[in-house]
Formats: C-alpha cells, sequence, structure tokens
C-alpha cells in the first residue's frame, strides 16, 4: 500500500516493548505522532536516527507529539536497546511486520531480509498524514524532516 501526505492514517493497535498499549485512535484530537519504521536495533544508522529522535523528544513532546519507533526486532532487544541510548519513547516489536506492511513500509529486499524499509510518517492531531520521509542510507533525512514537518503544524 502506498501512502500519500493529506490521507488519513491506517490505526495501529499495538504494544510498546515497555508493555504500554499505543493505538492511533487514542491520539487522534490530542497529538501529532511520529511513526517511524527502522531496519533494526544496534545498526549504525539506526541507532543515529533513534539518537536524533532521541534528542528532539523534549521538543517535540512540548509541541504535543508523540514519538514510536517500530522495527522487527524482540521486545527484549527493543529493552536493551532503548537502556543502552537512553531512548524515552515507546519502541514497538513488529515481528511479523503486519504494522509495515499497514504503512507501506516494506520493499521487495528489505521482505527477503526480514525486516522493514527505513521510512517516517508525521500524522498531525486530525490522523492524517503530514509527511512521509523515505531513505535507507540518511537519519539525518528522517530527523530533520520530522523536525521541519511539526513545525508546519505548529
Amino acid at each position: 500500500m502506498s501512502l500519500s501526505v493529506g490521507q488519513k492514517a491506517p490505526d495501529f493497535d499495538v504494544v510498546s516493548s515497555a508493555g504500554k498499549a499505543l493505538k492511533l485512535s487514542d491520539f487522534i484530537g490530542k497529538k501529532n505522532v511520529v511513526l517511524y519504521f527502522y531496519p533494526g536495533d544496534f545498526t549504525p544508522i539506526c541507532t543515529k536516527e533513534t539518537c536524533g529522535m532521541r534528542d528532539m523528544y523534549a521538543d517535540l513532546e512540548s509541541q504535543d507529539t508523540e514519538v514510536i519507533g517500530v522495527s522487527v526486532d524482540s521486545n527484549e532487544s527493543h529493552e536493551k536497546f532503548a537502556a543502552e541510548y537512553k531512548v524515552p519513547f515507546a519502541l514497538v516489536s513488529d515481528k511479523n511486520r503486519d504494522l509495515a506492511r499497514s504503512y507501506g513500509a516494506t520493499s521487495f529486499l528489505r521482505d527477503i531480509l526480514g525486516k522493514t524499509a527505513r521510512m517516517t510518517f508525521v500524522i498531525d492531531k486530525k490522523g492524517q498524514i503530514a509527511g512521509i520521509f523515505q531513505g535507507e542510507l540518511s537519519a539525518a533525512k528522517h530527523v530533520d524532516g520530522v523536525r521541519a514537518a511539526i513545525k508546519k503544524l505548529g
């Protein structure tokens, strides 16, 4: 499925590695959501991307925005990753890539490798997609894109 800016974001109902229930519908009318898919914990670009999100998290929170990171890694891996890099937001294990598929964060190569594509979605308080960022080899493209998209929603 190919999503585009202005489209209604697919709802999700997942549980974070810390056991917190997360539903897009719970954020509607209250918070923007940054939903980012990344190939794996502890890999160089994914670590840089996650740390970039971490470093601007307080600023995003002050703009009524929640961040959720998603990969196929286990909850145990996510907990270790979050502890090592002091990640303050939810990480979700999408082992079967169901959430990734609903957002189109898959590709032929990534399916073969059993991973997700690197994609970031900024979802506004109305539940509409306000920004989509893609780029396998650039953490900065995602972090900078989120910063700019949230600023526009301000």
